[in-house]
C-alpha cells in the first residue's frame, strides 16, 4: 500500500470496496484512477522536493488532481 497522501481509499474510505470493484469492472474508471494516482504521485514528489517544480507547475498538477478526484466522485456516487 502506498503512503502517498491523498490516496483515493483515504479520500473516500466509505467507498473503498466500491472503488476496488469498479476498477475491475469498468476500464474507463480504472483509467481515471490510474491517472489520479499518477498525478497524485507527482504532486507528492513535488511537495516533498523529490522533484523540483515551479509553483505554477505544482498548481496545475493540484488542479488536475482535484478535477480527476471530482470525476471519480461522480462515478462513485452514481
Amino acid at each position: 500500500m502506498s503512503h502517498t497522501p491523498h490516496g483515493l481509499a483515504a479520500e473516500f474510505p466509505e467507498f473503498a470496496l466500491k472503488l476496488s470493484a469498479m476498477k475491475e469492472k469498468d476500464a474507463h474508471f480504472a483509467k481515471l484512477v490510474a491517472e489520479y494516482d499518477a498525478v497524485n504521485g507527482k504532486v507528492h514528489r513535488a511537495e516533498t522536493r523529490l522533484e523540483l517544480l515551479s509553483a505554477a507547475e505544482e498548481d496545475v498538477l493540484r488542479k488536475q488532481r482535484a478535477a480527476l478526484k471530482d470525476h471519480i466522485w461522480q462515478h462513485l456516487k452514481a
